[in-house]
């Protein structure tokens, strides 16, 4: 499903080359849940930008089902990402405006799926989130693991292949991350692919698979031991 060949990304800082990624190779297949850890500054987060269609590799290649994502011109990276990919982020991301309905449907507001239709849909994904009572309610007034179960609601909404989760426990307590964690266990007994970055071992451990990054290359992965 998501294949790098030889991938590099650096970034130059003045008079300085950062390899931010140095030759990196990975295939995951579809339904795996694979957690990436590493220092800061280690690449992971690059890694996670490359694969969501947010950035794009120096050199090397990147076949997202089949496709050379580095061929893509903006208006077809835009639609992978919306057709493709779900995003859930550590700082959660939902407008303080809506309600955790509205903005579980947003990414459906530019689909050709009606209105009331996508509505529906996203009510569903809420409910799947364990949020049924909890629909018309604006991010002040929801817990930190409430908005996160928001986001990943958003996340399944356009019924993504992959989602992508960048430390999505980071700022929730113990308790509540576990149970966040949980949640995409059960998605991913769903049949779901998650890959997630995260720098603690006990939620890298709900993971079926941790690939370890340091300094741009990978360390250690799970997968090929």
């Amino acid at each position: 499903m998501l294949k790098l060949t030889n991938l590099k990304k650096f970034y130059q800082m003045g008079e300085s080359t950062v390899r931010a990624l140095d030759g990196i190779s990975l295939h995951i297949q579809r339904n795996e849940f694979v957690a990436v850890m590493g220092p800061s500054g280690s690449g992971k987060s690059t890694l996670l930008n490359i694969l969501g269609c947010l950035d794009k590799p120096t050199e090397g290649s990147y076949l997202l089902k089949g496709k050379e994502v580095s061929r893509l011109n903006d208006d077809e990276l835009s639609f992978t990402r919306n057709k493709h990919l779900g995003f859930v982020f550590q700082n959660f991301n939902l407008l303080p405006r809506y309600t955790a309905l509205k903005n579980t449907h947003l990414p459906l507001k530019y689909s050709p799926v009606r209105t009331a239709a996508g509505l529906e849909k996203a009510a569903r994904m809420l409910e799947l989130a364990g949020l049924s009572g909890r629909m018309e309610h604006r991010p002040a007034q929801l817990s930190g693991g409430e908005c996160q179960r928001v986001a990943i609601a958003r996340a399944l909404v356009n019924d993504p292949d992959i989602i992508l989760a960048d430390e999505p426990t980071g700022n929730l307590d113990s308790m509540t991350a576990h149970e966040i964690m949980a949640l995409l266990r059960e998605l991913h007994g769903r049949g779901q692919t998650i890959v997630m970055v995260t720098h603690e071992k006990d939620i890298a451990a709900y993971a079926g698979r941790i690939i370890k990054f340091k300094d741009g290359k990978i360390i250690h992965d799970s997968g090929n031991s």
